[in-house]
């Protein structure tokens, strides 16, 4: 492994973040809107998209740089007992749909998280929360994905290396905590 490389191609996807300034400021926005309004954040994703999705639920709940009241938020990867039941009797790719169709209501947001953008169980979650009535973002990585087709608001990592997709998310995934609690705090 060329260290100088992966250092080099990880420092490139995340200052490409900069020009995606607007698109995560509107993602903020849309969420900061969601919980003003009593709505809940859901998200979902697999692999280390799912440790993305638990991870941001908590900055939510918990707090990310400010004391502040807890937020609602509720990563769908969580409850293994669901995502199980779900998978053995409906199929992996209905994991995350069907948890939706229970919880989602209009005026939340369903956050899917898909490294390649493609992740078939993402995208039926994306797919359910709309008919919902729930506004929905994307974070995925490559080009052009149907993830990024599928939802409101998508932020595109432009690299097809999956650990610099997924270190581009959470600095990206930060930045939107950041400035949510900036915006429900003022």
């Amino acid at each position: 492994m060329d260290v100088g490389r992966e250092i080099a191609e990880h420092e490139r996807a995340v200052r490409a973040l900069a020009a995606d300034a607007r698109v995560l400021e509107q993602i903020a926005s849309r969420i900061a809107g969601c919980l003003r309004s009593g709505g809940t954040v859901y998200l979902c994703g697999n692999g280390g998209s799912a440790a993305d999705a638990q991870h941001v639920a908590a900055e939510f709940t918990g707090r990310f740089s400010r004391e502040r009241a807890p937020l609602p938020a509720e990563a769908l990867t969580a409850n293994t007992s669901a995502i199980t039941a779900i998978g053995n009797d409906y199929g992996f790719e209905e994991v995350f749909a069907r948890q939706a169709e229970a919880r989602v209501k209009k005026g939340d947001v369903l956050a899917g998280i898909s490294t390649s953008g493609e992740s078939e169980n993402v995208l039926r979650a994306v797919s359910k929360a709309r008919e919902l009535g729930a506004s929905t973002v994307g974070f995925a990585g490559g080009a052009d994905s149907r993830l990024a087709a599928a939802c409101d608001l998508c932020l595109q990592v432009r690299s097809q290396e999956t650990a610099r997709v997924q270190e581009a998310h959470i600095l990206a995934w930060h930045l939107v905590c950041g400035m949510v609690e900036e915006s429900l705090a003022g």
